[in-house]
């Protein structure tokens, strides 16, 4: 019988170390669990500060650009994704680019790609155009006149 209440002290006694370790290690895990949340939170908070600060100045660089860096943008864009009407929105030309996104898309998925093909064929046209011109003549023609179509 002694050896049975020895035997029942330990095994209350470990139990006793058990609980007091699991709950030193819910602790400490909870501890850590805070730190990496404040962490988390300072990351975020610098990557959102990096992504303003990128996105300011890239508006401004954008904003500032001449109209040599339009020409060369537009006509470049035009070429490669002229059926987006891309090179339209850079231009400022909102109502333009949504008319050859909508052809692209709508018109170019019911005729199987066709509108796709259109619309790339005036975007080549376009970038040609916008890039053989000079600088003078497009800011006049593009910047200026704000003609919208070839």
């Amino acid at each position: 019988m002694a050896d049975e209440k020895n035997l029942s002290d330990d095994l209350n006694d470990m139990l006793g170390d058990a609980k007091e370790g699991a709950k030193k290690a819910a602790n400490k895990a909870e501890d850590l669990a805070g730190e990496a949340k404040e962490k988390a939170k300072e990351f975020a908070n610098e990557a959102k500060e990096t992504a303003s600060e990128f996105t300011e100045g890239a508006k401004e660089a954008f904003d500032k650009a001449s109209g040599e860096n339009k020409k060369i943008l537009a006509g470049v864009l035009a070429i490669l994704l002229g059926a987006l009407g891309i090179h339209k929105f850079i231009l400022g030309y909102n109502k333009e680019g949504i008319i050859m996104l909508i052809v692209t898309l709508v018109i170019g998925g019911f005729t199987c790609g066709m509108g796709v093909g259109l619309m790339g064929i005036v975007g080549l046209i376009e970038g040609i155009i916008y890039l053989t011109k000079s600088d003078v003549e497009f800011y006049n023609t593009y910047q200026v006149g704000k003609k919208p179509w070839f």
